[in-house]
């Protein structure tokens, strides 16, 4: 390209440059001579969205157990668990482990997702959810054998596992699954 070409294309690419940013400054706002996009208005904090709805409605639910032939057993892993420490306010991580021998009834996988969630705002110490998870899991579903595991992620240099379990009267098998 000859000089008289590269002097246009660099007329071109100014004039482009120019265009954009007028563009830009219309859509934001500009400091010490940068223009930045505007974010979107943040959402109205006091609409809820679906989801936090869905989190605060709900309730374990369960259905009946078709394979009543045999005993088999269910395992879940919750990885994403959160609730609140008590004492500080911030955050604990947990992944959450259920295995269950079901009689009557399983569990929903969605209200399980839910209730689980429903824990993220709440002050509790990692043994009283462990616990409270157990228990409302044997309240609903009142399985021959359940275990929750609660395995919390390290915290001022402490690791904590919470393990709870619980056996049907009756069921033949020790306390141990």
């Amino acid at each position: 390209m000859g000089g008289k070409g590269r002097r246009m294309a660099s007329k071109n690419k100014k004039k482009s440059n120019s265009i954009k940013s007028l563009e830009l400054q219309k859509k934001g706002i500009t400091v010490e001579g940068k223009t930045h996009l505007k974010l979107k208005e943040p959402r109205n904090s006091e609409a809820k969205l679906y989801g936090e709805i869905q989190v605060e409605e709900a309730e374990l639910e369960r259905f009946a157990n078709r394979t009543l032939v045999r005993r088999y057993e269910i395992e879940f892993t919750c990885p994403e668990f959160t609730c609140l420490c008590p004492r500080s306010g911030f955050p604990d991580f947990a992944t959450i482990y259920i295995r269950y021998v079901p009689d009557q009834w399983c569990v929903e996988l969605k209200s399980l997702k839910l209730y689980i969630n429903k824990f993220r705002n709440d002050k509790i110490f990692h043994e009283d959810v462990t616990n409270l998870i157990l228990e409302d899991l044997v309240s609903l579903l009142d399985p021959w054998e359940i275990e929750v595991i609660g395995d919390f992620s390290v915290r001022g240099n402490i690791k904590t596992v919470i393990t709870s379990r619980h056996s049907k009267e009756g069921s033949g098998t020790s306390q141990k699954i």
